[in-house]
């Protein structure tokens, strides 16, 4: 300690030393945290509480290593929406032309804030709850909508994981379950079923065998026992999973991250062998221009950037939040993107050579069909032979062959043309019928594989890891804020979630759950989402402070991060997003929610609007997911709510000092964090800073501090200085 410090100067003299916060920190010498205590306020209580509190930062988990970390995020970015979500929006919405969108989104709104998530969660090392309260207490209810976001989210996905799991050991039998239509038998007589003859084998495997699905939301039908213990399974691998937080999650990353891959490659090497696959790699990248001008694109690219890079979840945050504060989360943010990018088109890659080769059978088989019409037609002199061109044989009929003799035919009976029942056979058309569902396109090129059970399996054992490694980081978004801030029992609270999940969950596996699930991922999760993204960006950009947030970065990082981003988080961004809500707004209203109810007797789909009560049941769920925000922010307006105002606690440990100021005014806060030289200004965000939850009383009182505003009741426990 300095001979002329203030410190020693009272322990030395009986006279009255004024002392301020910034000759304390100034002249203190850092000392071992446990052996000393600085209490702001002259509380017993709140020194221990300090210590308590740093300790339990200090004791925070850890990645085992930076591969660990790296594959969590992946994992968790990367899903099912990658592997599936992305070729059908790609195919649906102009291929090659709708990446120009995505790659533009992805630039200016995906990858800034997923970076900007991956640094609030290292520097400040709490869950969404801890962050968003640190960064703007009156928006702490940003991380509280996040955790409600990622429950509804982690409700129906574990659901589809069920659906997985249910195709995985459907796969282990030849042939495959879904490659025929059932035969039902009366006496001698067999009658093809008429709902599998009027579809297909594939699609009634998927809407009877599987789902046993209702003709509407409305009718209910009750639980379907089979997708009911598949859901049982798929929650207790996911409990397994996470009930020891990132100590047992890390380690299952490991192979659910890394999987995938090696089944993707393999997918690939086979499906670019196939024939045809050529024309479904060409077929995605041939661009439909005037796509890229549809609005509805662009919103649509927007809602998968979010999705697949996991931005506003809180999961980004939480496993950030493990992390060493000198690690390079820009190089993450990069990286982590770069990768979900990528298997994005890898697995459009994968998806469109297999259902290229899916499209050239079914196009063989729709010339072979529609020949015998011909040669039946001839036979009974319907069509005269002279409308066969004379190089034709019908033996060995090709594509092409078949084109030249359909447009000849149709030329010359134009009138009764309609009455011939002929198709086109084109195999445009065939690849036009889009990707569908995972369980129903992929499902049945697969039946054409050669060795189709061993691909069946291949394929779903990737969705199950796929989907368990996204579902890890959205347990995590639910358990790391909850845990951080109300203190619960990590193991007995995660246990919890999965059964309170599994139980409601019940909701999705009935008859008409499927309908449910289309309710929750389409519309009750998607503009919450929005509304907490487009809130972190202002909570930092504009209310923490965009200029104070990158100086914070550059002390972190050690480098000044590119002025690239401070541009993309003070408006660009904000500003897509708002656009871009404005636009699912104004389509809402426009185009009645509904969804794709599959009717029975019809043996097809049809596009129903929701009832009344759903809607009523979708509009709460909104309601409910974004109520935090405004409440929390009422709250502590009119200080109903703390918000850790008037706190300050300082902290010493060896080597290194740590402090928490938070809504010191302007003057204080500058007083405090600045020193003589303004390269050596400690960060306002502090390495450690302990989360003053709900209810809790700030261990600074000022109205009864006859020392000024932060008073000079100092307790030195067990320092070297008190023993002068």
């Amino acid at each position: 300690m300095p001979k002329n410090s203030k410190v020693t100067q009272r322990e030395h003299s009986s006279e009255h030393v004024t002392e301020s916060v910034a000759d304390l920190l100034a002249l203190e010498e850092p000392v071992d945290y446990k052996q000393s205590i600085l209490n702001v306020a002259g509380e017993t209580g709140s020194k221990q509480k300090a210590a308590d509190e740093e300790l339990g930062a200090e004791d925070r988990p850890a990645w085992n290593s930076k591969l660990q970390y790296i594959l969590a995020q992946i994992g968790f970015s990367v899903g099912l929406g990658n592997i599936w979500r992305f070729p059908y929006l790609c195919q649906k919405n102009g291929g090659g032309a709708y990446l120009v969108p995505y790659l533009v989104l992805l630039i200016i709104i995906g990858i800034p804030l997923f970076f900007l998530e991956l640094a609030v969660g290292q520097r400040i090392r709490r869950g969404s709850i801890g962050v968003w309260h640190y960064v703007c207490p009156r928006l702490g209810g940003i991380g509280f909508s996040s955790c409600i976001v990622c429950l509804f989210v982690g409700l129906y996905y574990n659901v589809i994981i069920g659906w997985s799991i249910f195709y995985f050991f459907k796969s282990f039998q030849y042939p495959l379950p879904w490659s025929e239509c059932p035969v039902i038998r009366n006496g001698t007589v067999a009658v093809v079923e008429a709902e599998c003859e009027k579809s297909s084998a594939t699609t009634y495997f998927w809407y009877r065998e599987a789902l046993d699905i209702s003709n509407s939301i409305s009718e209910s039908g009750g639980l379907n026992w089979k997708m009911t213990l598949c859901l049982l399974v798929a929650w207790s691998i996911v409990g397994m999973a996470v009930v020891k937080g990132i100590q047992s999650s890390g380690k299952v990353m490991y192979f659910s991250s890394l999987f995938p891959y090696v089944v993707l490659a393999c997918f690939l090497v086979r499906g670019l062998l196939l024939r045809g696959a050529v024309d479904g790699i060409l077929h995605m990248f041939t661009p439909k221009l005037d796509k890229m001008l549809d609005p509805q694109v662009w919103r649509e690219a927007a809602t998968q950037v979010f999705f697949a890079l996991g931005l506003g979840f809180g999961g980004v945050i939480a496993f950030s939040s493990y992390n060493k504060q000198d690690n390079n989360c820009h190089f993450d943010a990069a990286l982590v993107s770069f990768i979900n990018f990528f298997t994005s088109v890898l697995a459009t890659l994968v998806v469109f050579a297999v259902l290229g080769f899916k499209a050239n059978i079914m196009n063989e088989k729709c010339v072979v069909e529609n020949a015998e019409k011909i040669l039946g037609y001839l036979h009974t002199n319907v069509l005269s032979r002279d409308l066969i061109p004379p190089h034709v044989n019908f033996s060995h009929l090709t594509a092409k062959d078949y084109t030249e003799m359909y447009k000849v035919i149709r030329a010359v009976k134009e009138d009764r043309f309609a009455s011939l029942g002929l198709d086109p056979c084109l195999l445009e058309d065939e690849l036009d019928k889009g990707t569908g569902l995972a369980f129903i396109a992929f499902t049945e090129a697969m039946t054409h594989f050669p060795a189709s059970p061993f691909w069946s399996v291949m394929f779903f054992l990737m969705l199950i890891n796929l989907g368990l490694g996204s579902m890890i980081g959205t347990m995590a978004g639910i358990t790391t804020p909850i845990i951080d801030t109300f203190k619960v029992p990590k193991e007995m609270f995660t246990v919890g979630c999965c059964v309170f999940a599994f139980f409601v969950g019940l909701l999705f596996v009935q008859r008409s759950g499927n309908y449910f699930v289309t309710m929750f991922d389409d519309y009750s999760a998607t503009l919450p989402l929005t509304v907490i993204v487009i809130l972190e960006n202002i909570a930092v950009a504009w209310i923490y402070g965009t200029k104070k947030f990158m100086q914070e970065l550059t002390e972190m990082l050690g480098f000044r991060p590119y002025r690239f981003y401070f541009y993309m988080w003070k408006f660009v961004s904000p500003l897509c997003m708002a656009v871009l809500t404005t636009a699912s707004i104004i389509q809402l209203g426009v185009t009645p929610p509904g969804y794709s109810a599959w009717i029975k007797e019809e043996a097809a789909e049809r596009y129903l609007y929701f009832p009344d009560w759903a809607m009523a049941l979708l509009i709460t769920l909104i309601v409910v997911a974004t109520l935090p925000i405004p409440v929390v922010f009422i709250l502590r307006h009119f200080h109903l709510l703390s918000d850790g105002s008037n706190t300050l606690s300082v902290s010493y440990k060896k080597g290194r000092m740590m402090k928490d100021i938070s809504n010191l005014e302007e003057n204080d806060e500058t007083r405090f964090i600045l020193s003589k030289v303004p390269s050596e200004a400690p960060s306002p965000m502090p390495t450690h800073r302990s989360y003053l939850g709900p209810g809790s009383t700030s261990p600074l009182e000022t109205g009864g501090n006859p020392n000024g505003r932060y008073g000079s009741s100092y307790l030195l426990a067990g320092t070297p200085e008190s023993e002068l």
